[in-house]
């Protein structure tokens, strides 16, 4: 599971304990968590995420006891120029400002992290608003207030059970990429062989269809055979896939795309591929393989996001 996902589960594990969320909400300079990223924080203590990569989680922890005792928000500041910033420890250059909520209705209210679960099980963004002032959130986009938007989770489906769809599968994993293995090849696509990933054996056109790829999904194909790969390189390409990327040399992908322009597809769509995928770090071997797809992916990812937060 991603990030928020995490938190959601962990919060709904907590219940009924008091809690407190905190929430990046502004960054300067080389801040070492972006905008929007939270901890949540039991009342005995316990937590999950993080709000600087472990910086200033101290200082945050004994806010959120404050809070959760009182019941009202705190806003923060902490950068190099300042020195309790300093002793908290934000020693990278950067500075960040933190909202400690409780997770009550005059704070953070628990319904909107049920909300953010049922928008992103739709593959829906869901925004919410917060004033730093009062301490308050809503769903919903609302002028001069901090605005943090819920994307679906990112989703990865690689076609072809190979070796470096093992490797893949692994990196996805500790990304928080939910990842499905599609490869009608029964000896291939087996549990031993991918034991965190949903297995489908259909064929991959119907797969990839079915399972619907939206911006926040990668279609990679490893399998090599066109009768497995090409069918599920049409079905992302039918959709708003955010990634799309497809293994093997400069010339079988010169042999790839022909293959796809007598099926009717223009340049510009066969220019959605990633072909060779991944990032060129001159790899060599299945687990490097597989890490240049993954930083193509991610790449893919964040450029998407990008493009739809300067739309907003």
């Amino acid at each position: 599971m991603d990030d928020i996902s995490n938190l959601i589960a962990k919060a709904q594990d907590w219940a009924p304990a008091r809690m407190a969320i905190a929430t990046v909400v502004q960054t300067w300079g080389s801040a070492p968590r972006p905008r929007g990223s939270h901890m949540l924080v039991h009342e005995d203590g316990r937590f999950e995420g993080s709000v600087s990569g472990g910086c200033v989680e101290n200082a945050i922890l004994a806010s959120a006891e404050s809070v959760i005792i009182s019941g009202i928000s705190k806003l923060h500041r902490f950068g190099v120029s300042d020195g309790d910033a300093w002793e908290a420890g934000l020693p990278c250059g950067g500075e960040i400002a933190v909202m400690v909520q409780p997770l009550t209705e005059d704070g953070f209210a628990p319904a909107l992290l049920t909300q953010i679960a049922q928008a992103r099980a739709r593959g829906e963004t869901l925004a919410v608003s917060s004033d730093t002032d009062s301490g308050k959130s809503v769903a919903g986009e609302h002028a001069g207030q901090f605005i943090n938007r819920y994307r679906p989770p990112r989703r990865l489906i690689i076609t072809g059970a190979v070796q470096i769809a093992q490797g893949l599968a692994g990196l996805a994993r500790e990304l928080g990429i939910a990842t499905t293995i599609v490869d009608p090849r029964g000896r291939f696509l087996t549990r031993e062989r991918f034991p965190d990933a949903v297995l489908d054996d259909r064929w991959p056109d119907e797969a990839v269809a079915a399972l619907r790829p939206d911006p926040a999904t990668a279609v990679v194909t490893l399998s090599h055979d066109p009768k497995i790969d090409d069918p599920a390189l049409i079905a992302a390409l039918r959709g708003s896939t955010g990634y799309i990327a497809a293994l093997g040399s400069r010339k079988s992908h010169a042999a790839r795309l022909e293959r796809l322009t007598a099926e009717g597809y223009a340049a510009h769509d066969l220019d959605r591929i990633d072909g060779p995928a991944g990032i060129d770090i001159g790899a060599l071997g299945p687990g490097e393989i597989a890490l240049s797809i993954a930083a193509g992916m991610i790449q893919a990812f964040n450029r998407v996001e990008a493009h739809i937060m300067e739309a907003a």
